[in-house]
């Protein structure tokens, strides 16, 4: 078992490094694909391949990490912006495909229960932005489309995966309340988000305090945060019995507060981190996918083997159902966009060309297989799971399909965007100019140490200027919003270097507590003469709050 066990490990690793080579040559197919490729080939070629994972072994080392990283890495300035849009395709336009498709399986396929449809509507309702990001690189995706589909992933892997966890919970018990799983969701979603705050505070008042106890080692604080959702996931599952999605997500966003509006990170541990989430990510989502390659012979042969159901009709299934699936959120995306422009009085109009790209941009990937692969081989009275092969069939034919159109359409309809973009961005020779400078104000940050905290605040303090004078006219009031905000965040910024100055000269000697008291109300009083606008002030509001609770302390 443990050379079998080693063996499929081995031959996942191979994997990564032979689609990272061929993505290297044929950059146009999505690395995904060809991993997919890979593990459906080593499959026919190990014949008996039987690879089982545990539902929550799978959960634990594959989607708690994943989600956490969405959490920690997305923008919160784009996800307030786009707050309405966003939450609506999390939540409104899961739990519309959970349902529609959901009945349009069960009448397709009577062989599968309801129960069973709803939980295969409901796992693939999640997209992922992981698997198109490889057409991103060679396609100009319009940035907010970009941003819906990241901003919603973050949110519809949570509701999917809860939606599809009371799917199959119903399916296997052949019991369902809809009251009693509202109320059960209430608590799994609500418990799970404060389980989530609650341990990712936790755990940055560790490190904080390890680092103030002279431990200072960035290989030992990287594998500390590199193991937080595997802890937050444990604990709020198995403790709490709450939802350990949602709280590996809401840890993931408080890590991003933190990092970005307390003391700054040492740079060679945030560097340290930063690789080391880079190659964990990689081998986790290849790994996925690979999974996903190697279970669709296995899942055809059974089809094969079934008297009632062809290869032909499994396929036209996936067919029908990944249209369905498409059409559901082609129809949200026009009517969603047709509310917003007439009842918001928004400034785009709903437009085909753009609800197709926000369509074809909505693909399926690794939640979705994740998920899929944990549903139980029997039920709770000891029958087989009705259709299980065909199910995971259908799921890894809708990613395949989804990958498949994503690559092939929107190039299409994305060249006018690639186009348009490519002669604003040469025209306007002031944005890039100040894309350079706020890139450069980030850089200078992440980089920032107790030596060079002095010039460093300077030198924010220069380029902050320059931005200022960069200011395009043409999109003023836009770009002084954002100039306003990311000032802020200078001036901010260059407080905070100035508290850590006089605390290394308290920590010296070199100034008496009384002067120390005295510069603090100072810094105090500039820090309250920013601007407490959401979301910047609630950011502000946090930051005091954990600096004043560190002084409790």
């Amino acid at each position: 078992m443990i050379v079998d066990l080693l063996s499929i490990i081995f031959i996942l690793m191979l994997g990564l490094l032979v689609s990272n080579i061929v993505g290297h040559y044929i950059p146009f197919v999505p690395m995904a694909l060809t991993q997919i490729v890979f593990g459906l080939i080593v499959a026919l070629l190990l014949g008996d391949y039987n690879f089982e994972i545990g539902a929550e072994w799978f959960m634990l080392l594959f989607v708690a990490p994943l989600l956490y990283n969405d959490g920690r890495r997305f923008s919160r300035e784009e996800l307030w912006e786009m707050r309405a849009p966003i939450f609506g395709n999390a939540f409104v336009l899961v739990i519309l495909t959970t349902v529609l498709c959901g009945y349009v399986i069960n009448r397709l396929i009577p062989s599968i229960p309801l129960a069973a449809s709803l939980a295969l509507a409901a796992i693939l309702s999640p997209t992922d932005p992981v698997a198109v990001n490889g057409i991103a690189k060679r396609v100009r995706i319009p940035e907010k489309v970009m941003v819906l589909v990241r901003g919603e992933s973050l949110i519809n892997d949570a509701s999917g995966l809860v939606a599809f966890k009371y799917a199959i919970a119903a399916a296997v018990t052949g019991y369902f309340s809809l009251r009693e799983a509202a109320l059960d969701f209430a608590y799994t979603f609500l418990i799970g988000a404060v389980a989530g705050i609650l341990l990712g505070m936790f755990i940055t008042f560790v490190h904080f305090k390890l680092r103030k106890s002279g431990i200072n080692d960035p290989v030992f604080h990287s594998l500390l945060q590199i193991l937080t959702p595997f802890g937050v996931f444990f604990l709020t599952e198995h403790f709490l019995h709450a939802s350990g999605v949602i709280a590996v997500v809401a840890a993931g966003i408080l890590h991003s507060i933190v990092r970005e509006y307390t003391v700054t990170y040492l740079a060679e541990e945030q560097l340290l981190t930063e690789n080391t989430w880079s190659i964990v990510l990689f081998v986790l989502n290849g790994f996925v996918f690979l999974l996903l390659g190697m279970t669709i012979p296995t899942a055809m042969f059974d089809i094969i083997a079934a008297p009632d159901i062809g290869k032909w009709q499994a396929l036209g299934y996936v067919v029908v159902i990944c249209f369905v699936v498409f059409a559901v959120r082609f129809v949200w995306s026009l009517v969603s966009k047709a509310y917003y422009y007439i009842r918001r009085k928004s400034d785009e109009k709903p437009e085909i060309r753009t609800a197709l790209i926000t369509t074809l941009a909505g693909v399926r990937g690794a939640l979705t297989m994740a998920g899929v692969l944990t549903i139980p081989f029997i039920l709770g009275n000891g029958e087989p799971f009705p259709a299980r092969s065909l199910i995971i069939f259908i799921a890894a034919g809708v990613i395949l399909l989804s990958l498949i159109m994503a690559t092939v359409f929107l190039p299409l309809l994305c060249r006018k965007e690639a186009c348009a973009g490519d002669n604003e961005e040469c025209a306007d020779l002031t944005w890039a100019k100040n894309k350079l400078l706020l890139t450069a104000i980030r850089t200078i940050k992440a980089e920032t140490t107790a030596e060079n905290e002095l010039a460093a605040s300077e030198l924010i303090n220069e380029y902050t200027v320059s931005f200022r004078r960069n200011l395009s006219k043409k999109n003023a009031e836009r770009d002084a919003k954002h100039y306003n905000r990311k000032l802020n965040e200078a001036r901010l910024l260059a407080i905070d270097l100035q508290r850590n100055y006089i605390k290394n000269l308290l920590a010296k000697g070199e100034i008496d507590p009384m002067a120390f008291n005295t510069l603090t109300r100072l810094l105090d009083y500039r820090e309250e003469t920013l601007d407490y606008s959401f979301p910047f002030g609630t950011m502000l509001f946090l930051k005091r709050a954990m600096r004043d609770f560190a002084h409790l302390r």
